[in-house]
C-alpha cells in the first residue's frame, strides 16, 4: 500500500489513468476525490474485498484485471466477470445495503484508488453527468453478465467455451490476441464444465486452426467460425 508521501506526489488532476466518469468532474470535485483517497499498488492473486464485508470504499481499478465472483451454497466459486482497467468495483453493493455482495481477486499486479464511499455519494448526488456515466457503466455490465449466464445454460460445451474466447476478445482485452489470466479451473467453472473438456475442446479448436495456443497466449484466427459455434454449436 502507497505511503502519505506517494500519495501526496500524485494529484489527481495529472492522473493519466482517469476514468471516462471522473473526466466530467471539475476541479473542485477532483480536489475532493483527491483529499479522500488512498492509492495502493496489488500483487498479483491477492485478495482485495471479500463477500459480506461492509462497504467503506469505492475502489478504482487504474491498472491489471480483477476477477469478480461468489461463493455459491455449494463452497464453490461462480465467477461472474472479468473487471478491466478503469472500472470502479463494488459499485452493485454501495447503493444498497453497503454490504459487498461479490468478492474481487486479482488476477495481475494491479493499481487502485480507495475513494471514501461518502465522497463518492457526494458526488454522484450533486454531478448528473458524472453519475449518468457510472449508472451506464454499471448497466452494461449488469447486461453483459445477465445474457451471458442465461445463455450459457441452453448451451453445449463447444458453444459454452466459444462464448467466452468471444467474451475475452471482444470484452476484456478488444483483440484477438488473448493471454488468459485464468486456471484452467477457472475457465471450467466459468464455462459450466470440467477442466478436461476445457483441454479438449482447445485441442479441437487448434485442430480446425480455429485458435493458436502458447501456454496462457490464445490467438483467435478465425473469430467468425467461433460466433458459429457459439449460436449452433
Amino acid at each position: 500500500m502507497s505511503s502519505p508521501k506517494e500519495n501526496l506526489s500524485h494529484h489527481c488532476h495529472d492522473c493519466p489513468d482517469k476514468s471516462c466518469a471522473a473526466a466530467l468532474l471539475n476541479d473542485r470535485e477532483i480536489d475532493l476525490i483527491f483529499n479522500n483517497r488512498y492509492i495502493s499498488e496489488v500483487k498479483k492473486r491477492t485478495n482485495i474485498l471479500n463477500e459480506g464485508s461492509p462497504v467503506s470504499h469505492v475502489i478504482y481499478l487504474r491498472s491489471g484485471l480483477v476477477k469478480e465472483y461468489r461463493i455459491r451454497s455449494d463452497n464453490q466459486e461462480q465467477i461472474l466477470q472479468i473487471v478491466k482497467p478503469h472500472s470502479y468495483l463494488g459499485m452493485t453493493s454501495l447503493f444498497g445495503d453497503n454490504f459487498n455482495h461479490y468478492s474481487y481477486e486479482s488476477l495481475t499486479e494491479l493499481k487502485l484508488c480507495y475513494i471514501d464511499s461518502d465522497t463518492f455519494i457526494s458526488l454522484v448526488r450533486n454531478n448528473g453527468n458524472f453519475a449518468f456515466e457510472i449508472l451506464t457503466s454499471v448497466e452494461r455490465d449488469s447486461l453483459n453478465n445477465f445474457h451471458r449466464f442465461i445463455n450459457q445454460g441452453n448451451k453445449k460445451i463447444y458453444s459454452r467455451i466459444a462464448d467466452i474466447l468471444i467474451y475475452f476478445s471482444r470484452i476484456v482485452y478488444s483483440s484477438n490476441k488473448l493471454q488468459i489470466p485464468l486456471t484452467r479451473s477457472e475457465l471450467a467453472e466459468m464455462a459450466g464444465t470440467s477442466r478436461e473438456s476445457i483441454g479438449r475442446v482447445f485441442t479441437k479448436f487448434k485442430s480446425e486452426g480455429i485458435i493458436k495456443t502458447s501456454g496462457k497466449n490464445i490467438i483467435i484466427n478465425d473469430i467468425k467460425k467461433l460466433e458459429n459455434i457459439s449460436k449452433f454449436g
